[in-house]
């Protein structure tokens, strides 16, 4: 998807079209830019820059507060649309997938039939663009999705991937970031072409093993097979704030927020938690994890929520201070089912049904449109 987060942003809000749109915090506080529009990256804007440095560089900027489960609630209409055409889908994030379509083609037509069908469907049906990339594997599918954006459509083949491959710099190949990327600088690689040419022996001194991986993909190989993705095992939120939180209050504020952020994504993904932990990083960078496993698998935002309420005024009582991070995270995420023990029946219902009904209005007017009250304001 181009620019997805900035794209749907301009979907819920029409008068932000042909704006520099970018999401993400607020240009005063410790924040990254999320995602920029097309429009923003013409003043050099780019994701992961600093939002103080995005406002500098433009004026105008517009700047959208992150609405995950908008995002994720578009999503999933699009892997709808993938399902029409094959089960075989990977998904890399919220706005990337990769379809093996080998068995569709004699229902759907070639793959560059399907592929059209699919970004077309896209715009009719959710007003979105989409870049498409058609290769014979992984690798080289991504490349030719990111080549010529935004709405691009190309196609490598095996016979032309060498061409299309040895000019471009050593940074289009997946997995090598800027680290690595300078790291081959060093050597005086910076295109695919010079990689391909540079002794094996010479390269694994520097990378390893990762020297033979690298190699095969500058040549266009890439056996994996779509579906291979990493099974989920952690999901985490954090929040680095603009000024250091010191009261119980403003802790437990922030903490609710980011456990029903996690919540959020576990039922959307169908999966379930065994263990809480709570992330506290003080004024002098000194960082804390206090984590606690659950009797049982959950999702339940409540369940969650009273495991890492627990977990922080436990802190709170023993080491409180100036805190200049809160994060909030659940390992060993599986599809387990939350077994009745839980709760009562009864009690289990109106949780499921709170969830289901919080979940709604979050994904239509934002995170942040309603929450939870701590144990300290339900006391007040």
């Amino acid at each position: 998807m181009d620019a997805f987060f900035a794209s749907v942003e301009e979907l819920d809000f029409p008068q932000l079209k042909g704006k520099p749109v970018v999401v993400g915090g607020k240009s005063e506080q410790r924040s990254v830019v999320a995602a920029a529009s097309y429009e923003a990256r013409k003043f050099g804007i780019y994701s992961a820059m600093p939002m103080v440095k995005a406002k500098r560089l433009c004026a105008g900027l517009v700047i959208r507060p992150v609405r995950m489960q908008r995002y994720s609630q578009i999503s999933r209409e699009i892997h709808k649309i993938f399902n029409q055409y094959t089960p075989i889908i990977e998904p890399i994030s919220l706005d990337e997938a990769f379809l093996d379509v080998e068995d569709s083609l004699a229902l759907f037509g070639s793959s560059e039939q399907i592929a059209r069908k699919i970004k077309q469907q896209i715009r009719d049906s959710l007003d979105l663009i989409a870049s498409v990339g058609i290769a014979p594997n992984k690798f080289l599918a991504k490349l030719a999705s990111d080549l010529d954006k935004p709405d691009g459509f190309v196609i490598i083949n095996q016979e032309d991937a060498q061409a299309i491959l040895e000019p471009l710099s050593i940074s289009k190949i997946w997995g090598v970031g800027k680290t690595l990327e300078q790291k081959l600088n060093k050597l005086g690689i910076h295109t695919i072409s010079q990689l391909r040419r540079y002794p094996l022996e010479a390269l694994t001194n520097v990378l390893g093993n990762n020297a033979h991986t690298l190699l095969k993909l500058a040549s266009g190989i890439d056996h994996r097979k779509v579906g291979q993705a990493h099974k989920t095992k952690s999901i985490s939120v954090e929040n680095t704030f603009a000024k250091d939180i010191e009261t119980l209050e403003d802790g437990l504020t922030e903490l609710i927020s980011q456990v029903e952020d996690v919540a959020y994504k576990l039922r959307c993904a169908k999966l379930k938690a065994k263990t809480v932990t709570v992330k506290i990083r003080y004024n002098d960078f000194r960082t804390l994890t206090r984590s606690k496993s659950l009797e049982l698998y959950s999702d339940s935002t409540q369940f969650l929520w009273e495991t890492a309420e627990e977990l922080y005024i436990s802190w709170h009582k023993k080491d409180s201070g100036p805190l200049r991070l809160i994060g909030f995270g659940v390992n060993a995420v599986g599809a387990q089912k939350e077994q009745q023990l839980l709760f009562g029946k009864q009690e289990r219902q109106k949780q499921e049904s709170i969830d289901k009904s919080l979940d709604l209005i979050a994904a239509k007017y934002g995170q942040s449109a309603l929450q939870r009250a701590t144990s300290l304001k339900r006391r007040k």
